[in-house]
Order: structure tokens, then sequence, then C-alpha cells
């Protein structure tokens, strides 16, 4: 059987005095692919900040490998092995792709290296020298994810990374998940892109008003298309 990586239970969390998760429950085991499902607004990106201490006030628990991780600074939820890519990306428009590459820390052993990476990503092999500013939009979504397989994280957190992007981007970063968990890495994908999200995920959790309102397997995705019609509109 998987081992548990990661579990939230009666996971609450704040912006200032607004309370967006309501009692959160979810189980993500080591090596799957789980989506969360939810219109705008229904508090998955939240979900990801609040796990790895982004949001404000919290309360019930977030055990990242056994560990309680509720009350724990980012950077330290960081070293427990966990990557989170948000949906801005993050590039420092000053650096090259490389130097934005190797700007994180290491957090935890057995990060990819850099010809691994250029492997995986040629775009970025050939841009290395290229500034932030000047990569397209494909080119800073992957060099966002390439960015945290660096630092040894093994628990992905991934935030909209199909958004805005050419198919033909897509259709590659739906590549490289597949890649990322055939070598035995646990990712968490935030995406408002069904079409991207139905064929990668092994588990489905659906969110609406900051709570889990359904959860399924791959499965029973099939027997599931009503109720997503419902409350995705997919």
């Amino acid at each position: 059987m998987s081992r548990e990586l990661l579990r939230l239970d009666d996971l609450h969390a704040w912006y200032g005095e607004s309370h967006i998760l309501h009692g959160v429950n979810l189980v993500v085991n080591e090596g799957e692919v789980v989506t969360l499902l939810g219109r705008n607004g229904a508090g998955r990106t939240t979900t990801m900040r609040a796990i790895v201490g982004m949001t404000g006030a919290r309360k019930g628990s977030i055990k990242i490998r056994g560990e309680e991780a509720i009350k724990l600074a980012p950077h330290k939820v960081a070293r427990l092995g966990l990557g989170y890519c948000p949906e801005e990306r993050g590039i420092f428009a000053s650096l090259s792709a490389e130097e934005n590459l190797m700007l994180p820390p290491t957090v935890g052993p057995g990060g990819m290296g850099i010809d691994e990476i250029y492997t995986m990503f040629p775009n970025l092999k050939e841009r290395a020298a290229s500034p932030g500013t000047r990569l397209s939009g494909g080119e800073q979504q992957m060099l966002a994810v390439a960015r945290i397989l660096r630092t040894g994280a093994r628990l992905l957190l991934l935030d909209e990374i199909s958004e805005g992007l050419a198919p033909v981007i897509v259709q590659k970063l739906a590549a490289m998940i597949l890649t990322l968990k055939a070598k035995g890495y646990t990712i968490v994908l935030v995406e408002q892109n069904f079409r991207f999200a139905a064929p990668l995920a092994d588990r489905f959790y659906v969110m609406e008003h900051g709570r889990i309102v359904k959860h399924f397997a791959q499965g029973e995705l099939q027997a599931n298309m009503g109720m997503l019609q419902e409350y995705l509109g997919v």
C-alpha cells in the first residue's frame, strides 16, 4: 500500500478577518497525482497556500510525512521536502533563466541536476542565458517547475500551471507530470483546465465554499461527470 505523505484534518484558514477554508480534509499518498477541482473562489489556491504557511491564521492539522506542520514557518515546511509553484510563477526578470534555476536553496536530498533538468526541459537549455523577461509564458512556467525540482522537493504543489498557455505547451506539461510521477514524485494540482487535469490524476477532490464536497478516484470519473457539470460547468 502507498504511504500517506500529506494529510489535512479540519483545516481552517483566514486572510485577515475573511474565513476562507472551513474544515478541509484530504489525504495524498506517496507517488500519487491528486487534483483539486472547483470554481474560482472555492478555496483551492488557499488550500495550497495554507499547507505552506502563506495565509493568515490557520487551525486544524497539516501533517507532512506524519510531522505536524500547522505551526511551522514556510521555510521549515519546505525543508520537509515540499515545493510550491504558485500561479504567478515568480520569475526574476533581471536574472537569466539559469540564474533563476540556481536560486532556490536545497531542501532535501536527491534534487535534479542541471543536466537532468535540461533533458526534461530542452527549451530552458536553449534559453539558459536569456533574461527572465525574454522567456515566453510557457518557458517561464517550465522554469518555475524546474526550479523546485532542483531543490530536492518530492511533494509538489502546482497551482494552475496550464493557465494561458498554448495547447502544445500544455501537452508538454502533461508529459512532464507523467514523467515526474514515474520518477516517484507526489503531485497536487490545482487546475481550472479540466481537460488537462482529468487524465493525469489518480484521485480528485472537489471544493466548494472552502470545503471538500466530493472525493473520487480516476476509475470513478465517468460516473461523476454529472456532478462535475453541476459544480464546475465542465
